[in-house]
């Protein structure tokens, strides 16, 4: 029990080792998201007071700069809107517009920046007869240009009663609509929203520690399958071994049994020393069936309780009672009969000495239509709830002596050679347990 224990802390210890590197790291990628978005907020800031001196320019202005500043936004998306919510224009949304709705959808996703708190507000103070008189076609192209491998964007400039003009470029990134150009004394909102890159950061963590997860879960899976698989051939060699050696003084003891009933034929207990040394002979039978896949039989599971419990009943005190409720009619289920004893066995045994020796086992049969129930009651000393799954694992065990392998071996009995399903179904300290065996038909 003790190193079942310690490879239990082992786990515990492994996992809490994952939560903090996964803190750590997100931790870390939160600063790191955190500063970029300041970063990206005061280039924004730059951006916004572009937008506002190209607004305020007259035919004098040098709007060389200006547009470096608009047009070197590449990677933040951005929707400018005026007060009354109209689209003024909008930037890197990595999509193409051009359904009749599409103004109502760029709206929408200026709304939702601006209720992210991403919004920074630019007053325009420029009259609208500057606007419509100053900012012409004219007083644009000397200072429009391309910049290296960078095509400048498109810039679209309505005036009142004409048609609105175009320079060259990406019209669907950046465009200037007539509507923010109608009142005096207005403003509009720079909205805005993480670059790619941004967003790209905040979800790498996440997905680097599900990667990380999944392949220490399949490290795991794996390392577990390995030492369970070696652990099945110890036990598999082991269970084969003890066959073997059982054989020899097996064989012999029938031999002498069948001298003493020649020599004593009415000793009453030579009748009983056939059955411990058939009892041997079943015993060996199942150890070398462990490893083997031999084929479940329909059985009366009824009759093959019964033997146990009889088997059972004269080998243990009589302050011990078992009590059996199983219907009148025989339960026909494929199984193996001399592996299922065992199973039976065990949980007899361990009742018995969770009681010490006084007590009473309630084994219970339930025959429904597709499978059929078996619950073993003792009034022991109950199971905590901790310790329902350890009670399985190898080397556990509560007593003094003895290897905890019972359990382990009737659960791979039952789940392996017969599919079916065993647990503790319930169980409380000082008032006893119920182990719970399920078996399909």
């Amino acid at each position: 029990m003790q190193w079942v224990d310690r490879i239990r802390h082992i786990k515990v210890a492994l996992i809490v080792i994952a939560i903090l590197i996964a803190i750590g790291s997100l931790l870390t990628s939160n600063i790191l998201t955190r500063d970029l978005q300041k970063e990206e907020a005061n280039k924004m800031e730059v951006w916004a007071e572009a937008m506002r001196s190209l607004n305020l320019s007259d035919e004098t202005t040098d709007l060389n700069l200006v547009l470096k500043v608009i047009n070197g936004n590449n990677t933040i998306p951005v929707v400018v809107l005026d007060k009354h919510g109209g689209v003024v224009a909008y930037r890197n949304l990595n999509k193409h517009f051009s359904t009749p709705d599409s103004m109502e959808q760029i709206r929408q996703m200026g709304e939702r920046m601006k209720l992210n708190g991403r919004v920074i507000n630019i007053f325009l103070e420029m009259p609208e007869a500057n606007v419509q008189e100053n900012m012409t076609l004219d007083s644009i192209p000397n200072v429009v240009e391309d910049l290296g491998d960078t095509k400048t964007e498109t810039i679209s400039i309505a005036q009142p009663g004409k048609p609105n003009h175009q320079l060259s470029g990406d019209t669907n990134r950046f465009t200037i609509m007539p509507e923010s150009y109608q009142q005096n004394g207005d403003y509009i909102e720079i909205c805005y929203d993480n670059s790619l890159i941004l967003t790209r950061l905040a979800y790498y963590p996440y997905i680097q520690l599900s990667v990380v997860i999944i392949f220490v879960i399949i490290a795991i899976f794996s390392l577990f399958t390995s030492m369970k698989a070696e652990q099945n051939k110890v036990w598999v060699g082991l269970s084969k071994e003890t066959a073997h050696q059982l054989g020899t003084p097996i064989s012999s003891l029938m031999a002498w049994t069948e001298v003493l009933k020649e020599t004593y034929p009415d000793d009453v207990l030579l009748p009983e020393m056939e059955k411990d040394v058939k009892r041997l002979e079943r015993i060996a039978e199942r150890f070398s069936k462990i490893g083997s896949l031999p084929e479940p039989k329909p059985e009366d599971i009824c009759e093959i309780m019964n033997r146990v419990v009889e088997y059972m009943d004269k080998r243990t005190s009589n302050k011990v009672k078992i009590i059996t409720h199983f219907p009148q009619e025989s339960v026909v289920v494929n199984i193996m009969a001399s592996l299922f004893e065992w199973v039976m066995e065990n949980l007899c045994k361990n009742a018995v000495d969770a009681m010490d020796g006084q007590g009473q086992i309630d084994i219970f049969l339930e025959d429904n239509p597709r499978q059929v129930n078996i619950e073993v009651k003792d009034t022991g000393k109950g199971i905590s709830k901790s310790h329902f799954s350890s009670v399985f694992t190898p080397g556990f065990t509560t007593k003094k002596r003895g290897w905890g392998l019972g359990l382990s071996l009737a659960k791979r009995i039952v789940e392996e050679y017969h599919k079916g399903r065993i647990y503790v179904k319930a169980s409380e300290i000082g008032k006893g347990t119920t182990f719970r065996i399920e078996l399909k038909k």
